[in-house]
């Protein structure tokens, strides 16, 4: 069958930002959390206590006007003050109760808006978990090749900066947002109610004027902090990639080289951020002119009204009250608007990989794999990471239950990519692979992967412990089973001299250990999993021949009684195998035994004989670096 020539399948295209409303409805099930009525109550008296804190808020300016206009009234004149004083009226006495009212609205509108902020935080907290969860769980089920084709520091900043901006959005929009829009509202009519419609026009033009000019200035502001973001996410990626390849940076002396690919992208950040902050001079600077404007203008209004008899002084006050307390919220919405903008980015890139549709998906119908052998089987694999690039034509072959299966070649004939079909991670173009008769594509993905074990050429530990590493490979494995594992392994004589035994830590990707004490723990991990099938993909090829032939001692025996397909690059590990395949260029060229393969006289034989030259090669100058700081050597 020939290959397919369909382009192969990759994670669904980025989605486009929603805008507010789009991304609002999609948080909303996270904000309204289903299945949570004290969260959904906790809504209920936020929004209750929102609107009662508005209320409080419209009286605060009005207590100041009646405690103003009662002051008038008192000391209106000497005598009419004498006069109250001495006959106790109890108009000398409202002044101060009117302004202890004043002083009450105040801190009962500041404690009422804290406590819907205490209330509301537990809502907004409990949606940043679950959607954060929910991306880091569809992070795990995305394929291979997302993960290829992303940069994990990249990918990360995506995750936090997604959580920040749900806490942003739902914090900014529920308790900024939404309240400033409610004292707008309060305030024209208010002073349409108090005074006249004129009032009322001259703040509603003042605030349209001001949030255009915000608008404006702010989506100058959100290009510059856009470059700001790209240089911070580009200098975090660049530091992360370094510091993993911390000892490659060492190999090559390459420190100012990587400091000075740093300070590029950290010049870049500090330019934007630079502009950042220039133009948010601007944006204050313009706003505090509109406004300022807008309120003199309703000031001359209210004087002239005063001045005519149908105002009083207390009046002057409210509406100077009534626009400075207007003038907080409105200051913010530069702000608001920028960080609203921002949190609808950063929410929406967290979005785009939720949408994102894993490569490699169950079938609905899709079935437990069913292991009673664990025969493996391909039948006429076709694959290509890219149509132009075929890797797998036409792959035919079998492991038998319990036997051992070789697969060598050279360099770039796809061994380790049969691998990864085997695994899932991909999809063949063409043809089949089954285990036990059943199409893997048509099994359950964690079933599969729960029946066979890998030792990978490079292992990569988690940076925790040595015993937290092993019982990776099954996690209600008891105490007493890690370390059998770990004894099958032959590691166990080496944590037993280690001060913290298996509570020692490996390091960052297991810096901490050995090439061959890695490679022990990787085995010990599956030996815990106990898998049918096992698969060692070029698991000795990085190791020293004494550590080489230590480890392989270990994996001949976790390997008894398995079905195991061995991926190799040193011919030598593979002298035992029950069968061996080789693969040149996407195609199987020679198939056998060692001894069989070596008399054919063909490409094995080729790849044996330039291995042993090379093996040749290296012993002879070890004895010659031997033999040079010899005594006898040194003497002469």
């Amino acid at each position: 069958m020939p290959p397919s020539t369909a382009v192969p399948p990759t994670s669904a295209t980025v989605p486009q930002p929603n805008g507010l409303a789009g991304t609002w409805t999609k948080l909303w099930p996270y904000l309204w959390p289903h299945g949570r009525p004290d969260l959904q109550r906790r809504v209920f008296l936020a929004f209750g206590l929102l609107l009662v804190a508005k209320g409080v808020t419209m009286v605060t300016p009005f207590a100041f006007k009646w405690a103003t206009d009662a002051l008038v009234a008192v000391t209106g004149g000497n005598q009419g003050a004498e006069a109250a004083a001495t006959a106790g009226s109890w108009l000398w006495k409202a002044p101060i109760l009117l302004t202890a009212i004043y002083g009450l609205t105040r801190i009962l509108m500041a404690v009422l808006t804290q406590l819907r902020d205490g209330l509301f935080a537990k809502v907004a907290m409990h949606a940043v978990r679950n959607l954060a969860l929910q991306t880091f769980e569809h992070m795990h089920r995305l394929s291979l090749r997302f993960h290829l084709e992303r940069k994990t520091g990249g990918l990360t900043r995506v995750l936090e900066r997604g959580r920040e901006g749900i806490e942003e959005l739902s914090r900014l929009v529920v308790l900024t947002l939404v309240p400033t829009i409610l004292e707008f509202i309060l305030v024209l009519g208010l002073l349409a109610w108090e005074f006249n419609w004129l009032y009322s026009a001259v703040v509603f033009v003042m605030v349209v004027v001001y949030l255009a000019y915000t608008y404006k200035a702010t989506q100058w502001r959100i290009s510059i902090r856009k470059q700001m973001n790209d240089s911070d996410t580009d200098a975090n990626t660049k530091a992360v990639d370094s510091l993993l390849n911390y000892e490659t940076v060492k190999y090559f002396g390459a420190e100012q080289r990587e400091t000075a690919r740093y300070d590029r992208s950290m010049a870049k950040f500090e330019s934007a951020s630079t502009q950042t902050y220039t133009s948010l001079a601007v944006l204050n600077a313009g706003q505090a002119v509109i406004f300022s404007i807008g309120m003199a203008i309703v000031m001359v209004l209210a004087a002239r009204d005063i001045m005519a008899g149908r105002a009083s002084i207390g009046s002057f006050v409210l509406v100077n009250a009534m626009l400075v307390q207007l003038y907080i919220p409105l200051n913010f919405m530069g702000m608001l608007y920028r960080e609203i903008k921002q949190a609808l980015i950063d929410i929406d890139d967290m979005f785009a990989i939720i949408e994102r549709n894993p490569e490699i998906q169950d079938k609905p119908s899709a079935r437990p794999l069913q292991v009673s052998e664990g025969v493996v089987r391909f039948e006429d694999v076709h694959f290509a990471y890219i149509p132009e690039r075929p890797i797998l034509k036409g792959v035919s072959f079998e492991v038998p239950a319990g036997h051992t299966v070789a697969i060598v070649g050279p360099s770039g004939a796809g061994k380790s990519t049969i691998s990864r079909l085997l695994f899932r991670f991909y999809e063949p173009t063409s043809g089949r692979i089954l285990i036990d008769g059943q199409n893997i594509a048509e099994v359950q993905q964690a079933s599969l992967r729960k029946v066979i074990g890998m030792v990978p050429q490079d292992t990569v530990l988690f940076n925790d412990t040595i015993g937290y590493n092993i019982q990776y490979g099954r996690w209600d494995a008891t105490p007493e089973e890690v370390r059998e594992a770990a004894r099958l392994a032959q590691i166990d004589r080496f944590i037993g001299l280690l001060p913290e035994g298996y509570d020692t830590p490996v390091g960052e990707r297991g810096l901490k250990l050995s090439g061959g004490e890695k490679q022990r723990v990787a085995i010990a991990r599956t030996i815990l999993k106990s898998p049918p099938i096992l698969v060692l993909d070029e698991a000795t090829s990085a190791l020293d021949t004494f550590t080489e032939k230590e480890i392989q001692d270990a994996l001949d025996r976790i390997s008894r009684g398995r079905t195991t397909l061995v991926i190799a690059h040193r011919l030598s590990t593979v002298i035992g195998a029950d069968e061996i395949i080789v693969l040149d260029q996407g195609r199987v060229v020679e198939r056998g035994n060692h001894a069989s393969l070596l008399s054919h006289g063909g490409v094995y034989a080729a790849m044996w004989n330039r291995q042993r030259e090379a093996d040749q090669a290296r012993e002879t100058l070890k004895r010659a670096e031997e033999e040079e700081r010899s005594p006898e050597s040194v003497a002469g």
